[in-house]
C-alpha cells in the first residue's frame, strides 16, 4: 500500500522507482523522476526489464538476457552521470520478463511510493489487441503511477 493517502495525511515520496527501456519517453521519465527525487530527497531505483520472446527458446533466451544486460548497462553510465550531477546515486537493476509485471512485482518488494514510467506510442489497435505496459501498471501497481510523454 502506498505509504501516502488522503486519509492519512499528504503523499510522502521517499522511494520512487523508475522504468527505463531506453526509449525517449523513458528518457523523460528518467529527467521527471530524477527531479521528483532531488526535490524529496528520496531514493531512486531504475529498473530494465529484458522481454523474452513467446515461447522462449533457452539458446536464444541466454542470449538475449546477456545482450540486454549490456545494452542496459551501456546506458546505465549515463544516467549515473548525469544523477551523480544532482547529488543521487540511483540503484540500477535489469529484470527479466514481461515489462509490466516485472515493474508492479519490484515496486511492491522495494514498497516504492511512486512509479515513473514513459508512454510509447502505439495505434488505437495495437493498444486494443495487446494493451500496454503503462495500462497495466496503471492499472496494478500498489502506488501513485507516472506516465510522461
Amino acid at each position: 500500500m502506498c505509504k501516502g493517502s488522503l486519509k492519512r495525511g499528504p503523499l510522502m515520496i521517499s522511494k520512487i522507482l523508475i522504468a527505463y527501456d531506453g526509449s525517449d519517453p523513458s528518457k523523460r521519465a528518467f529527467d521527471f523522476g530524477l527531479d521528483i527525487a532531488s526535490k524529496y530527497s528520496a531514493e531512486l531505483l531504475v529498473l530494465s526489464v529484458v522481454r523474452l520472446p513467446e515461447p522462449a527458446v533457452d539458446v536464444e533466451t541466454e542470449s538475449l538476457v546477456e545482450s540486454g544486460g549490456e545494452y542496459y548497462k551501456e546506458q546505465f553510465a549515463e544516467l549515473r552521470e548525469k544523477a551523480a550531477s544532482l547529488g543521487i546515486t540511483p540503484r540500477f537493476e535489469v529484470a527479466v520478463g514481461h515489462p509490466a509485471e516485472q515493474i508492479i512485482d519490484r515496486a511492491e518488494e522495494e514498497n516504492v511510493d511512486l512509479i515513473v514510467m514513459g508512454h510509447r506510442g502505439k495505434t488505437f489497435v495495437e493498444r486494443w489487441l495487446l494493451g500496454s505496459v503503462s495500462k497495466r501498471v496503471l492499472s496494478y501497481a500498489h502506488c501513485a503511477v507516472t506516465i510522461v510523454r
